[in-house]
């Protein structure tokens, strides 16, 4: 090849998010991949969230990211790269759990984690004798190994930061409805300390991002982090569970570093969801989230709705109790059972999916039928949480009852408040 080959990165969009793509977060997996492929290929990024996709450029081959909510679009568009020639490689969680139905629309997929195949793969596309299937071996042990991502690729965009890092893969709790183990592992895995804090030392702008799922789930490995950022003057936000509240030295620790936003799974806050490992504890989640609320740090928490011990009197209890603990940000989603989890599994032999058209599976669309309510009523019933919760008077009894940043947990309210006020009535 008398030129550099050419690799395309492509991360689908699902739907135009106009002037919210501008606070969203930039694709790190596509970032990771990048780093992994040897530097004599060019490498060219399409994010369909800012970019509109190439589809008449010469590249060598073209690599697609899927979630399961991506997917259907994930395959229009590999299959208009194929139709012209293109090889083309899909990997991400859904093609993962999938990959013989994504095979279907690729020439390659990479199962699991890319690093470890990627320059094998790269090797054997320019030898002509591409395989279909990368396997990555099944994550072992407590220590990851990752390069640093290759955020030059994101040259020319505007997001909310680049500045994310991501310290930690996997997660031990394996919650039957959750993606995490079947892709990363379930046994925490933490990057070097040294490694991760000289990533941040080396960022221009003080407001860093960690990817991690649950970054205080193991708070030995946490707490080096932790201190290391504490010297450094930056601001983080990231995702964990509310266990970590539990130890006021460890919270204390936590604000100290700079955090000032944490996203936080409550699941439920009535049945057996409402008592998981990564949440029951021998405090109550109320007294958790005050803690954490007066530590000054932003606490947004995820509730879900439509487990099966969920019957209609969920959601006013719900709005009810997050009105009493008054976490910074609420959310709300709709149970989905995504292929490759144990919820999956347990819908299809019930036959009580709905539907398999991955475009549904957004959080917003009932793709199942409950136990103890209709689809429609559980549809109804996250409409009406949604709507009250961000009143204009739950709004500000929750940053008033918020001692901490109120001007910022303010503008997070507003920009949830937003696309609540357009969501429409329509069926499930």
């Amino acid at each position: 090849m008398s030129r550099s080959p050419r690799l395309l990165l492509i991360y689908p969009a699902t739907h135009s998010l106009g002037w919210a793509r501008y606070f969203q977060l930039p694709s790190h997996s596509l970032q990771m991949v990048a780093a992994a492929t040897p530097r004599h290929w060019e490498v060219v990024l399409a994010d369909e969230v800012h970019d509109e996709v190439p589809f008449d450029g010469t590249f060598d081959l073209v690599g697609i990211t899927a979630m399961t909510h991506q997917a259907t679009r994930a395959y229009e568009i590999a299959d208009r790269f194929r139709a012209r020639g293109v090889p083309v490689v899909m990997g991400g969680i859904h093609p993962t759990v999938l990959p013989e139905e994504a095979l279907l629309h690729a020439d390659a997929v990479v199962i699991g984690e890319a690093e470890p195949v990627w320059a094998q793969l790269l090797d054997d596309l320019l030898a002509g004798c591409l395989k279909s299937v990368y396997r990555a071996p099944v994550p072992t042990g407590d220590l990851l190994s990752a390069p640093w991502p290759r955020r030059e690729i994101l040259a020319g965009r505007r997001y909310l930061t680049t500045q994310t890092v991501q310290a930690s893969r996997g997660c031990p709790y394996d919650c039957s409805f959750c993606t995490v183990t079947p892709y990363f592992g379930h046994t925490f895995r933490y990057r070097d300390p040294d490694d991760i804090l000289a990533e941040i030392r080396s960022f221009r702008r003080k407001l860093v991002v960690f990817l991690d799922d649950n970054l205080l789930g193991d708070p030995a490995k946490a707490r080096p982090i932790l201190r290391g950022l504490a010297e450094m003057n930056v601001r983080w936000g990231s995702q964990t569970n509310l266990r970590f509240a539990e130890d006021p030295e460890l919270l204390k620790l936590v604000a100290d570093s700079g955090c000032i936003g944490l996203f936080v799974g409550i699941e439920s806050v009535v049945g057996a969801h409402a008592n998981m490992a990564k949440s029951g504890t021998r405090y109550s989640q109320a007294d958790l989230m005050k803690r954490v609320r007066d530590a000054g740090i932003i606490l947004e928490t995820s509730i879900i709705f439509g487990f099966d011990d969920h019957d209609e009197s969920v959601f006013d209890t719900t709005v009810r109790f997050l009105e009493e603990c008054s976490p910074s940000v609420p959310t709300f989603h709709i149970l989905t059972p995504y292929p490759g989890t144990a919820l999956f599994r347990q819908f299809q032999e019930e036959g009580r999916l709905l539907t398999t058209d991955w475009s549904r599976y957004d959080h917003s669309t009932v793709v199942f039928r409950p136990r103890l309510m209709s689809p429609e009523r559980l549809h109804r019933g996250w409409l009406e949480a949604r709507r009250e919760a961000y009143s204009w008077r739950a709004i500000a009894t929750r940053v008033m009852r918020n001692p901490g940043r109120r001007l910022t947990n303010l503008a997070y309210n507003i920009l949830r408040k937003g696309p609540n006020d357009l969501l429409e009535d329509e069926a499930p």
